[in-house]
């Protein structure tokens, strides 16, 4: 009796335990640091890691420390001035927190067609919004640009367009911490940027966790302000805020695992590449730029070769399967199906392929391996 193909080999799409393992004494150290300190909101751990998260993305920049990257950019909106009722330009297939944050702003999220080439923010299609609106009430104040799946967005294109028009930027590099655009950092270009450090992150807490990032110290100290009660001095609010610390303990563990950042990120891209050198011409690729926070492609019979893996053991999954502006809560911000004909197919096609500094070159061949023999069947 033969086993099954899934007996013989199982590739996870995903796994934390070896990052924390490989600085596991580092890691121990800093909650050891942070517990005999006695002290856990607000304190010199929390003010240490924005000065060296800044630092390494520009002098120019100071950063925020918050509770979520979702409460990122909702505090970045308001740091930058928005004020309940303004329109937001944003995409619809980067999942639902970017559209969540925007409408916990009291933003109206105003939906914007993708590239499908970097499946970010497409410039046409936002040049196209801001000078010949569909309609004629459209009045966005600010644009929402997403570096998804840790690929840059042409920010510095979109922020051109953006500024010309006096709309303001923010930059959503969840998925793209040291993602880099002519040498210089995502996060740095627009008017604010927000970072999550969800664990799964290219830096990721042991927990949720946050930053806002500006090079405005008006805009950074605005952006601390609204994260505790819009308190400048203690107990005395000078404007409506809200609550969203990052704790001294995620401060100090993120700062531990920011001084190994490059070197994972390094790592995926290796993994990213020995993919591409084998599913080139296979099955449909994004850009190689970027750090990999997921390593993406296109399959007219997704679903299938989703199946196909998981019977041979390859976990994926789909980033993202139902766009934005479709979604109940969200669907009455935009103009139903078939209005964003690109952001639509990609939900369809796309599917996220095992991708983690630790993952192993035997891995890559077998996941590439599965995908060619899916291919070689049934077409990509």
């Amino acid at each position: 009796m033969t086993s099954s193909p899934a007996a013989q080999r199982s590739v996870p799409f995903n796994q934390l335990k070896p990052g924390v393992d490989a600085v596991r004494a580092e890691l121990d150290a800093a909650i050891a640091r942070v517990l005999d300190s006695g002290r856990f909101l607000m304190g010199p751990e929390l003010e240490r890691f924005e000065h060296a998260f800044a630092a390494y993305h520009s002098p120019e920049v100071r950063a925020a420390g918050v509770g979520s990257g979702t409460d990122a950019i909702t505090i970045a909106l308001r740091a930058l001035g928005m004020q309940p009722g303004d329109e937001v330009l944003v995409p619809a297939n980067a999942g639902v927190p970017p559209v969540a944050a925007t409408v916990a702003a009291g933003c109206v999220p105003v939906f914007c067609e993708v590239d499908p080439r970097t499946h970010a923010l497409d410039p046409g299609a936002l040049q196209d919004l801001v000078s010949s609106p569909p309609q004629a009430t459209l009045r966005p104040r600010a644009v929402l640009v997403v570096h998804l799946y840790g690929q840059p967005a042409q920010i510095d294109t979109l922020a051109q367009i953006a500024h010309a028009t006096g709309l303001k930027v923010v930059e959503d590099c969840a998925q793209a911490h040291g993602a880099t655009l002519s040498s210089r950092k995502v996060g740095t270009f627009g008017d604010a940027a927000a970072f999550s450090f969800y664990p799964t992150k290219n830096l990721g807490a042991l927990g949720d966790g946050g930053a806002v990032l500006s090079r405005d110290p008006a805009v950074a100290e605005r952006a601390k302000r609204l994260r505790m009660y819009g308190w400048r001095e203690r107990y005395r609010s000078e404007e409506h805020g809200t609550v969203s610390r990052l704790s001294e303990l995620q401060a100090a563990l993120l700062g531990v695992k920011l001084r190994h950042l490059d070197r994972w990120n390094a790592a995926r891209r290796r993994v990213a590449q020995r993919y591409r050198a084998r599913l080139e011409g296979v099955v449909e690729l994004l850009p190689p730029e970027g750090v990999f926070h997921l390593f993406v492609i296109r399959s007219a019979q997704r679903d299938a070769l989703k199946a196909f893996l998981r019977e041979r053991g390859v976990g994926t999954d789909v980033h993202y399967p139902l766009p934005a502006h479709l979604q109940v809560p969200y669907a009455r911000y935009g103009r139903g199906s078939g209005s964003l004909p690109i952001t639509e197919q990609l939900a369809h096609d796309v599917l996220s392929l095992p991708m983690y500094p630790e993952l192993s070159d035997d891995d890559v061949d077998y996941v590439a391996e599965q995908v060619r023999a899916f291919a070689a069947r049934h077409g990509a």
